[in-house]
């Protein structure tokens, strides 16, 4: 069974996304080993300069080598990233299952991004499209994606 990590940084405060979120973790246990983990984002002021941004990406960065999981297979949602069907999402999984990885990790960043440096880690930078979502929103999506990924590979009638 695959173990697959969700790296998010801040918390969820509105219970919908919650109510969502928990629903996800609860169909995934099916397909895989699934853990959320919640990182703290770097506060900055209202409106932070271009230095205090990157500083604060640093910070974040530190605390997300920290919390990588070892030999893990590695994406970032990131929007200039590479933007997958549904189907090619799954497959991509699925490659990476049959590489003899067995974890992968999601990362979604704060709302000023993702530090170069984690980025460069990557193995694959994902762009769900080029519209602007709330993080929350896309934590939510994300899961769902990761849930229909396993769906597709499984052949179940979930994927339509």
């Amino acid at each position: 069974m695959m173990n697959v990590t969700v790296l998010a940084m801040g918390r969820l405060k509105e219970k919908f996304y919650m109510q969502a979120v928990e629903e996800y973790a609860k169909r995934l246990s099916g397909f895989c080993s699934f853990r959320l983990l919640e990182l703290p984002e770097h506060r900055l002021p209202e409106t932070p300069s271009p230095a205090q941004i990157a500083e604060g990406l640093s910070r974040e960065g530190q605390l997300i080598r920290e919390k990588l999981p070892k030999g893990a297979w590695f994406c970032v949602l990131t929007p200039e990233g590479k933007k997958l069907s549904s189907e090619g999402f799954a497959a991509t999984l699925a490659e990476v299952k049959n590489s003899g990885r067995s974890s992968v990790c999601f990362l979604l960043g704060s709302s000023f991004g993702i530090a170069p440096e984690i980025k460069a880690l990557a193995d694959l930078r994902l762009s769900f499209s080029d519209m602007t979502f709330p993080h929350h929103l896309a934590r939510v999506m994300l899961l769902e994606q990761i849930h229909r990924a396993d769906a597709i590979q499984a052949g179940s009638k979930y994927h339509k």
